[in-house]
């Protein structure tokens, strides 16, 4: 997805503007808090609920996100439908995250890139890759998590490339701020381990009171500041999915080995005024609901 301009030129909204950093400002839990519950009974009273109000299936998830800011979902697709991942996307286009002129095959990667993505007009058409976004245990994790029907604000399919240089600010410690309330569920598409550039998240970041200007952390800093007790590291074989709320500190580690390939899918209470939505037509009955895939699918 492309993002947004934020400040004053060339396609730049100040209603869009006002609103991503409206939620940037108010940093306090319980200012947010408070925001969060007057938005999502707004969002109920417009769009409904998807689930009763009966105990969720997998409490345990719900219960493990919202404490830890992290729950891991074990192997969301099996190795076949991985692979018929791989093969859709062996001959399609990446672009270069750090550079948007950049765009190659896999087959003919730059020595210079780093992080590279697929095209959403690509992901929607990619066999079950729709089908997990909108799998009922994911949107009832994400109705319960964030208090209402959910919105899809972000579909991504991205490599990562051990290259050697500084770090992406993506591979350093941050956190997000993508909209009020939000989690991405990230599924691997290699086997990852510890040298094949594992996420890394801070446990339970997710509760405490951002940095109104969002600022990059080293290694260092965060073993000070937290410990390294605290530090998460989600590592798995290829299906591998977790849940995490990117509100806290987190990192994708910089590949060692070998390329990792991750597919993130966002949950929002809002859309991310971050980025510019471009919803891609989508042909047959729409088994989807309308309403939570809007900003993917027209």
């Amino acid at each position: 997805m492309r993002y947004a301009r934020l400040t004053p030129g060339h396609g730049f909204k100040p209603a869009n503007s006002f609103l991503y950093y409206l939620q940037r400002i108010i940093v306090s839990p319980h200012l947010r808090g408070l925001c969060v519950r007057m938005f999502r009974n707004w969002v109920r009273a417009r769009h409904g609920k998807a689930t009763s109000d009966a105990a969720p299936a997998h409490v345990h998830l719900l219960d493990r996100l919202h404490a830890e800011g992290y729950a891991a979902l074990g192997n969301v697709l099996s190795a076949n439908q991985c692979d018929d991942i791989h093969a859709w996307f062996a001959d399609k286009i990446l672009t270069d995250r750090q550079d948007e002129t950049s765009m190659f095959t896999l087959a003919h990667v730059p020595s210079a890139a780093r992080l590279a993505e697929y095209s959403l007009h690509d992901i929607v058409r990619c066999p079950h890759i729709l089908a997990l976004a909108n799998d009922s245990r994911l949107l009832e994790l994400a109705e319960r998590y964030i208090g209402c029907k959910p919105t899809i604000s972000q579909l991504g399919v991205r490599w990562s490339f051990p290259t050697p240089g500084l770090r992406s600010d993506l591979q350093t410690f941050h956190r997000d701020s993508e909209d009020w309330r939000y989690f991405k569920v990230i599924v691997y598409l290699t086997d990852v381990g510890p040298e094949d550039g594992p996420h890394v998240y801070v446990r339970g970041t997710h509760k405490t009171r951002a940095p109104m200007r969002l600022k990059i952390q080293s290694d260092g800093e965060i073993s000070r500041e937290y410990g390294d007790d605290r530090l998460i590291t989600a590592v798995g074989e290829r299906g591998f999915g977790f849940a995490v709320d990117t509100a806290g500190v987190h990192k994708g580690s910089p590949p060692v080995t070998k390329p990792r390939l991750m597919l993130q899918i966002q949950y929002s209470l809002f859309r991310s005024y971050a980025y510019v939505y471009e919803p891609e037509p989508y042909t047959g009955n729409f088994p989807f609901d309308r309403y939570i895939n809007r900003l993917i699918l027209a």
